[in-house]
This record gives C-alpha cells, sequence and structure tokens, in this order.
C-alpha cells in the first residue's frame, strides 16, 4: 500500500504528530464536504424527502457491510447507529437469552470500565439471580467452566494493547456451550479481525476510533448468521420494527440483522463516517498490520534507548498487542501534557500510562522518530515538572 498517498487524504496540524488515532480518529480531508453536501443539499432540498431520494434510512446497514468487510463479518450481518454502550448491551442481553438456565457473565479487569458498567446494569435490572464475574485477563482460559453462560472480553485492552486469541478463546467457551460477545473498539480498523472465521457470536465497535467516523461517529453491531434469525432485540426500538411505518401497537423483530436497530439513523455523522469509509474501502488490512508493528517496533525502540525511565506497559510480542504502545511513568499525566504542548498528542489513561497509536495510514517513520526525539528532550530537561502540566483537565 501506499500509506504516504492515504496519509494525504487527512488534515492534519502543521507541525503536529499526532498519535491519539487509537482514541479519536483525525478528520479525513473529505469529510467537510461531504457534510456539507449532506446539509445543504440532502436535508436543505430535500427535507424529510431525503430518508428515501437519499437514501438515509438504508445507510445503516450499507455502512454497517463497509465495516464488515474490515472485520471478518459475513455480508448483511453488521448495522450501526446509537453508541457503543447501547451496542454492548444490545448483544448482551441477546447472548445470555441464547443461555437461560446459567447465571455467569465472565469478562476479565482490563476490559473497559463502560462494557462492565453496562453489564452490571442489565444484571440488575433482569433480577435473573445472574452475576458479572472479572478474572485477570491472562486468567480467562482457564477460568472458562459450563456454568458460564456469556463471554464478554474487548478483543484488544485499551490501557496496554495487549490482545485476546479471539479465535482460541471462542473456540473454547463454544467447547463448553458459552456464547461470546467481542468488543472490537481497538480492533476495527487497528489489525485484520475474523469475525466468521472464529465463529463469533456477537461483536460491537465504534467507528470515531481507527474508523475517522469522527466525534460522535455511530457504533456498530454484528450477529453471527446462526443466530440473527431468532435473537431477541432487548432494545426493541422503533427501527428495529419488522414494519416501522406500520405504526402496530405490537412490537415485531425486523428481518434479520435490521432486528438490531434502534434510534433513528445520525444522518450528519453517517455522511462524515461514509468519507471515510471511502478510504477504507481500498485499505489492505493486512499491509496496514505490518506497517503497525514496524511503526510500533521503531517506538519502543527508540523510547527504550533514550527514555530507560519509562517503563514499556504493552507486550513485548507485537503479535500480542494492537495498534498502540504505553508507557507506566509515575509522573505519565504531566509528561503527557508537556508533550501535547510541544506537538506531540497522545493521551494518559490511570494511574500511570501514557498511550501512543500508531495509525499507518496517517503516521509515517519520520513521525515516530521525531516524537522519540521530542520525548527524549522532555525527559532530559524535565520540562513535564511544571505547575500547568499537573492540572488535571477534565478528559485525559
Amino acid at each position: 500500500m501506499d500509506f504516504a498517498a492515504t496519509k494525504a487524504l487527512f488534515h492534519l496540524p502543521e507541525g503536529m504528530i499526532y498519535l491519539d488515532g487509537n482514541s479519536l480518529g483525525p478528520l479525513p480531508k473529505a469529510t467537510a464536504a461531504r457534510v456539507a453536501k449532506t446539509v445543504t443539499d440532502e436535508w436543505g432540498e430535500m427535507l424529510i424527502t431525503g430518508w428515501n431520494k437519499a437514501g438515509w434510512m438504508a445507510q445503516p446497514t450499507a455502512l454497517g457491510d463497509r465495516i464488515g468487510r474490515l472485520i471478518g463479518a459475513e455480508a448483511g450481518h453488521v448495522t450501526l447507529g446509537d453508541t457503543l454502550s447501547i451496542k454492548v448491551y444490545q448483544a448482551l442481553a441477546s447472548a445470555i437469552d441464547l443461555n437461560p438456565d446459567r447465571k455467569v457473565i465472565l469478562s476479565d479487569t482490563g476490559n473497559f470500565p463502560s462494557d462492565l458498567y453496562m453489564a452490571a446494569g442489565l444484571v440488575g435490572s433482569l433480577g435473573r439471580g445472574l452475576e458479572l464475574r472479572t478474572v485477570a485477563p491472562e486468567d480467562v482460559m482457564a477460568s472458562l467452566s459450563k456454568g458460564i453462560a456469556v463471554l464478554m472480553l474487548t478483543q484488544v485492552d485499551y490501557r496496554t494493547g495487549r490482545m485476546h486469541d479471539m479465535a482460541a478463546l471462542t473456540k473454547a467457551a463454544h467447547d463448553l456451550g458459552i456464547v461470546t460477545v467481542w468488543d472490537l473498539a481497538h480492533s476495527a480498523g487497528a489489525l485484520p479481525v475474523d469475525l466468521a472465521g472464529c465463529n463469533a457470536d456477537f461483536a460491537v465497535g465504534c467507528t470515531y476510533k481507527y474508523l475517522n467516523g469522527g466525534p460522535g461517529a455511530p457504533a456498530f453491531i454484528y450477529v453471527a448468521p446462526r443466530h440473527v434469525a431468532t435473537t431477541r432485540p432487548a432494545l426493541s426500538g422503533w427501527l428495529g420494527h419488522a414494519a416501522p411505518f406500520a405504526f402496530d401497537l405490537d412490537y415485531r423483530a425486523g428481518t434479520g440483522i435490521e432486528r438490531m436497530r434502534v434510534g433513528t439513523p445520525p444522518v450528519l455523522q453517517m455522511a462524515a463516517l461514509d468519507a471515510a469509509m471511502d478510504i477504507w474501502d481500498s485499505v489492505d488490512m493486512d499491509a496496514l498490520r505490518a506497517r503497525s508493528i514496524a511503526l510500533s517496533e521503531a517506538f519502543i525502540a527508540g523510547v527504550e534507548s533514550a527514555c530507560p525511565e519509562l517503563r514499556l506497559a504493552s507486550p513485548r510480542d507485537a503479535n500480542m498487542r494492537g495498534s498502540q504502545v504505553s508507557f507506566h511513568h509515575p509522573e505519565g499525566y504531566a509528561i503527557m501534557q508537556a508533550l501535547i504542548a510541544a506537538g506531540v498528542i497522545g493521551d494518559f489513561r490511570a494511574p500511570d500510562i501514557m498511550r501512543f497509536g500508531f495509525t499507518p495510514l496517517f503516521i509515517d517513520e519520520g513521525d515516530v522518530g521525531r516524537a522519540v526525539d521530542i520525548l527524549a528532550e522532555i525527559m532530559r530537561d524535565r520540562t513535564w515538572d511544571q505547575p500547568q502540566f499537573k492540572q488535571r483537565a477534565a478528559v485525559t
């Protein structure tokens, strides 16, 4: 792939090295015009007729199929809309229904807290004696048993980038009659995923990180073909109805993946995502993964050589981590703020982790080298040790 050509497709502020695409992807240059067209030519001129004339209602599944190619999903089995937390709730509730005689949802302590919050809330509201059980990430395989209803995991740990073996864990779970729910928030657009090949049951993910859909971009949900015709959508929203405009008083689930739709499609956000997907449609995920590993390895080597006081938090084996690298330091927050002030954008996760995302569509070797040099200078001169860098902002 020509990654210099893809870099030219993104707006990146002059002088900035953006290593936070794992948290919010940068703006594709085509997005502003695409959204403006939707606003002026579609909403402005078509008004409500845009739902039919501009195809707004069909976009969730059409965009879902384009995302599906990146995550190894069968055509027609991904749709999008709502937030990731809503999609976690949907997938988990449907998975629980497939194992009604079992009471345990197994996850790990490295899972994204929001997923655990949604699971705990669902357990509390159902009142069926369900239990959310968490174990250390490395103990998940050994903790599987026939008493578990659902295994709910995020494939790539949001803090360290540690990656679960989806194929092995899904097979082990299925051998024990356990249904799987995979969160691909840090996988989709970061590395090759093969949901169909792994025989996954459900998967969810967001589109504002690696997929560059913009802040607030809609989430997606996948349901395997063997489940999609009978899955009960816990959130029986209007647009998941078999005939939304029949205005029946009783709910009838839609056909296939359409039943997992809930609320009104976010038309303007879908327009932004559509522009980003024009880039992703031509991306070779294997080439992207190889490039991501090369950039990450160069960064680790550079940081460990120049900044020995930083301790690697991510797995050293590149095959065991996603497309990010994290380092521990007691003053990690202040160091990251000093980096940001110097034009190197990463982020911080409590208690002491600095995260750096490696997104080959717009990051190259020169960016990595300059980032290492700036970090080394900050550490050498203790630039971070200033009051303004230690004041916690609302978003870290």
